[in-house]
């Protein structure tokens, strides 16, 4: 079990028919075993383990790749840290919490989960990640209100990671498939404030 990172109560049954269910809850108790969500546990060894809340977030709630402010900090395209992991989900928008932190899913369309990579990490493991065309993309979607040059300025964007490494051709590429007038002007505002 310690070689699957998390597992849920059916693997284990799968490995011992006879477990006792209520074992996990013991050992939750005990501080042997994290339970991520409702079923889902790892080892508390991960805790410390660089990249694993990353992969846990893909693993709480499927299918999810991690976008918006996490993937956002992550690139150095905003200056926060970011407590919440956020991410985009094909399912409904929901929150986990346990004690690796705050786990949030916010919801897009089935033709709008794109635009995501797989990094590579330790164990051959990979993490769905958003590139930073479609983080910014989500957060220009699925928060409306950064709408005006004023709101847009706040997010306080690095402009040398704008002007040099992101892929304008990419962000448009991909802005075109959202098939929404007002998103395109807010992206449209963002190209302008940037002169990308």
């Amino acid at each position: 079990m310690i070689g699957l990172a998390c597992f849920n109560v059916n693997q284990i049954v799968a490995w011992q028919p006879n477990f006792e269910r209520n074992n996990l809850t013991r050992w939750v108790k005990k501080g042997l075993l994290i339970r991520l969500r409702q079923g889902l546990y790892t080892f508390p060894e991960y805790k410390t383990e660089v990249d694993y809340t990353y992969y846990f977030a893909n693993r709480i709630y499927q299918p999810s790749y991690i976008s918006l402010h996490t993937a956002l900090s992550f690139y150095g395209i905003i200056p926060e840290a970011v407590v919440q992991i956020t991410s985009i989900t094909s399912l409904k928008t929901a929150t986990f919490k346990n004690e690796l932190g705050e786990y949030s899913y916010n919801t897009v369309k089935d033709e709008l989960f794109f635009g995501y990579d797989l990094k590579p990490m330790a164990n051959g493991r990979v993490i769905k990640f958003a590139s930073p065309e479609k983080a910014l993309l989500d957060l220009f979607y699925l928060y409306p209100f950064y709408n005006t040059e004023l709101e847009i300025q706040e997010l306080r964007l690095d402009e040398d990671f704008l002007q040099d490494d992101l892929d304008i051709k990419l962000l448009n590429e991909y802005a075109a498939r959202f098939k929404n007038k007002a998103f395109e002007k807010r992206v449209n505002r963002l190209i302008s404030i940037y002169q990308l």
